[in-house]
């Protein structure tokens, strides 16, 4: 297995979180799921240990300095490493998205760029105080192909994406050298999450279109002419996890189906 021995921290175990969770689970990993509402982890950790897998679950701001830092601190002593930390957070969207920049309030264009830089700051730099320690580790996110092309009625995501890219490489360009991996995963709008069916609503209502029709639109985009599934994202966030993808540092896996060339 890949993951086999390894202790891997998720933040926000919902759509994205869950499925990766659920595949480090199966490539053997302990997996520590953390959501401020316990009911929708619970959810997912019922399934991990249903198949067999390691799982503990804790209630976790991510945004919380202090209780990141205690949590993890539990998890060490538990565990006795932090071997992966992914960060899976998500914000409503609706007052976000759809909505010209023009029309866009600055608290509501500001809003995902200070929290979601805060959270993933917060998430990373606990997880790499010890992973420098343990001198190996691996630090992930997750972030849409927006963060790199243009894209209108995005508001302020799609700035909050690229700083995302942007730490991940100040993360690598720091502790690489100490054996700490740091990778995003960019991928097409999930369409098997609930937060893409109110996004494609959000700008399908703002073009005037129906949602199926700017759902085919985005897909078309990609070479397949489809979007990235939550099963191919979550199998490749268990290989970049695991020691055969150790070269691999201060990048992006790039699964847009070609909408992105690096």
């Amino acid at each position: 297995m890949l993951l086999e021995n390894k202790n891997a921290v998720i933040y926000g175990a919902g759509a994205t979180g869950g499925a990766v969770a659920r595949a480090f689970a199966r490539e053997g990993a302990r997996v520590f799921l953390t959501g401020r509402d316990l009911a929708a982890v619970d959810v997912v950790a019922k399934e991990i240990s249903a198949a067999g897998g390691a799982v503990q679950t804790a209630r976790v701001d991510a945004l919380d300095e202090a209780m990141v830092e205690r949590h993890l601190e539990a998890v060490a002593e538990t565990a006795g490493t932090i071997d992966i930390s992914y960060n899976a957070i998500g914000i409503p969207q609706q007052g976000m998205q759809g909505i010209a920049l023009t029309e866009l309030s600055v608290e509501r264009f500001l809003l995902p760029i200070t929290t979601y830089t805060q959270a993933h700051f917060v998430t990373a730099r606990a997880a790499a105080r010890r992973m420098v320690e343990q001198r190996a580790g691996v630090i992930l996110m997750h972030t849409p192909e927006p963060a790199r092309a243009g894209g209108s009625l995005l508001g302020g995501m799609s700035p909050a994406w690229a700083a995302l890219e942007g730490f991940n490489r100040a993360l690598s360009a720091e502790f690489a050298q100490y054996g700490v991996r740091a990778v995003c995963l960019r991928t097409t709008g999930m369409e098997e999450t609930a937060t893409i069916d109110v996004v494609f609503g959000l700008h399908a209502e703002a073009c005037g279109i129906t949602q199926e029709e700017f759902r085919a639109a985005i897909a078309g985009m990609s070479h397949r002419k489809q979007a990235t599934t939550l099963t191919e994202f979550a199998d490749v966030a268990a290989f970049v996890a695991s020691d055969r993808a150790v070269a691999m540092t201060g990048t992006v896996a790039n699964l847009t189906g070609g909408i992105i060339v690096d």
